[in-house]
């Protein structure tokens, strides 16, 4: 996914005759995002092709990259690099919203004892940022920096319910609106029925949208009366019917999101 959208920059700088966008760089950077969609390690002909390259670009730029600690060789080819983790810190610690949002979703996690996220909100997708899991998580639920949708995911809607009505439809428009469980909510029509209900409720609910068994509740954050990120508070269906996970935790979040926002 971020390797398409690199990839889909480029190609707009282009057509735009944009002088100042450097290709060689974008096609660097897409070349690092070629692990996002699988994190096995990658030949430099797998990597060419995801990066939109040929192999010989590919072998200059991994050269390079492996040699600035950016990708690594290993014996079964190459995987992104410690350097890379390095760049993630730095983000963190440079955005001011993740330094206010820590101690609210510690807290939210303590009072829900759920698994509880935070996301930021990055045009079709949220980008989670801060995780705080529950005891029964997956070490894939407990890693920063993965995206979801925007269109499906409950952080996702509830951004989507903040927004105005044109930049709703522009995104609903451009999303791939792919099928991830037979409960996804994929039409124009059943997306935008869920955005009027968050309009009515102040959060939204996604039920086995994303993950089979899985109930989330989603609430914006805002800056300036426009949302720039969300939280996410999911728990397991085995565990919770909708209605009580909506009346436990809806007015905790909601209220969580209401001391971030400015």
């Amino acid at each position: 996914m971020s390797t398409e959208i690199t990839r889909g920059v480029a190609r707009d700088a282009a057509a735009a005759g944009d002088r100042l966008f450097v290709q060689s760089l974008a096609k660097a950077i897409a070349l690092l995002e070629a692990f996002s969609g699988s994190p096995a390690p990658k030949s430099l002909s797998q990597l060419a092709e995801r990066a939109g390259c040929d192999r010989s670009t590919a072998q200059r730029m991994a050269h390079t990259l492996i040699a600035l600690g950016y990708l690594e060789r290993t014996a079964t080819g190459l995987v992104p690099g410690i350097r890379l983790v390095e760049r993630a810190c730095d983000y963190l610690r440079s955005n001011p919203f993740i330094e206010r949002a820590t101690p609210i979703i510690i807290d939210l996690r303590r009072s829900t004892t759920e698994r509880v996220d935070f996301s930021v909100f990055d045009d079709l997708g949220m980008v989670f940022s801060i995780r705080q899991p529950s005891k029964r998580e997956t070490f894939v639920a407990t890693v920063i920096g993965r995206r979801v949708p925007t269109f499906c995911s409950s952080g996702g809607r509830a951004v989507l319910a903040a927004l105005p009505d044109a930049r709703v439809d522009d995104i609903i428009r451009r999303s791939d609106r792919r099928q991830y469980t037979p409960g996804t909510k994929t039409t124009p029509a059943e997306i935008w029925k869920e955005v009027r209900k968050i309009r009515q409720t102040g959060y939204a609910i996604a039920v086995e949208e994303l993950l089979p068994g899985e109930v989330s509740l989603g609430t914006a954050v805002t800056e300036q009366d426009l949302p720039v990120a969300a939280i996410h508070v999911a728990g397991s269906l085995s565990e919770w019917s909708v209605a009580d996970f909506a009346a436990k935790i809806g007015p905790l979040a909601m209220e969580a999101a209401r001391a971030l926002s400015r």
